[in-house]
């Protein structure tokens, strides 16, 4: 295979790279010659990539990108608050991953002047990590991953990047200012109102979009 690392992994940065659409069909045949590798190699891949709730199978259709339901987003932004919430609560501001923080929000601030979706979108989502890596649990982040990976799908899903992205990029600068300057405490708070208000945005667009 031309690509580093295993199938799954470069098959699941395509997907929430945006690659493939939420509800495509992937191609069995095509893939495995993409990538030049067997059938049951492919299969493999897509087992696991079903297990992270990013693909799904279809019987007599074969594999999908999954495609998220209103029901996937509740669950998706409960995870959030559990894992987020917590891990900002319980942290340390001296802890490194407080400068990643700073570092994701800068690149996401620099990049809104040009509308670089995209480049904001994966910002925020470093920005969600780093919130995450001050648990100090890889267990934990391992977790996060997958919910980070399927909300990816979701904000696919929606297509409306500048109503998604534009007022995180305001909250996330909220949460660090609450943490710099009144503590865990405060920022937690500041993170569950910011996850209310996301979880909102999600919901009302799948709403206009007609989603069961």
């Amino acid at each position: 295979m031309n690509h580093e690392g295993p199938l799954a992994d470069v098959l699941r940065q395509r997907i929430i790279d945006g690659d493939f659409a939420p509800g495509s069909r992937l191609s069995e045949s095509a893939l495995a010659e993409q990538f030049d590798v067997s059938r049951n190699t492919l299969r493999e891949a897509f087992r696991v990539l079903a297990e992270q709730g990013l693909v799904e199978h279809v019987p007599h259709r074969g594999v999908s990108v999954a495609s998220p339901t209103i029901a996937d987003v509740i669950d998706i932004y409960r995870a959030r608050r559990v894992i987020e919430c917590t891990a900002l609560r319980q942290s340390e501001p001296e802890h490194p991953a407080v400068q990643l923080m700073r570092d994701a929000l800068a690149e996401a601030e620099e990049h809104l002047p040009h509308e670089d979706w995209r480049r904001i979108g994966s910002a925020n989502m470093a920005f969600h990590d780093a919130i995450v890596a001050l648990a100090d649990s890889a267990r934990l982040a391992r977790t996060y991953r997958d919910v980070a990976a399927e909300l990816r799908l979701v904000f696919l899903e929606i297509d409306e990047p500048r109503s998604l992205h534009e007022p995180f990029v305001r909250r996330n600068r909220a949460v660090l200012t609450a943490l710099l300057e009144q503590g865990p405490q405060a920022a937690a708070d500041e993170l569950e109102r910011y996850l209310t208000a996301s979880e909102r945005s999600v919901l009302g667009a799948f709403a206009r979009m007609g989603h069961a």
